[in-house]
């Protein structure tokens, strides 16, 4: 997850915990997260730097819609994120 910006780690927990999002309902959940607008041009070529790292799927829900599937892979880094957080944040 070293190598992933920010933004580009909050997408993959909004994938995460959706089951099948398209790219619009990621956009949603990630502009009310930001509470800003995300325009099409960050938001497309974050995803795919996601699929292109394996870390997510990239399916087709019709010719115009696409949708989004945490892989293995990017489980297992959120888990090791999750396990690194944890010993430095108690909550």
């Amino acid at each position: 997850m070293h190598d992933l910006t920010g933004f580009q780690r909050d997408l993959l927990y909004v994938i995460a915990g959706a089951d099948q999002p398209s790219g619009q309902d990621v956009k949603d959940e990630i502009e009310q997260y930001y509470n800003s607008d995300i325009n099409h041009g960050r938001l497309y070529p974050n995803l795919d730097t996601l699929v292109n790292k394996a870390l997510v799927e990239k399916g087709q829900l019709d010719r115009r819609t696409n949708y989004y599937m945490i892989s293995d892979t990017g489980l297992e880094l959120i888990q090791d994120r999750r396990e690194w957080e944890a010993r430095y944040v108690d909550v």
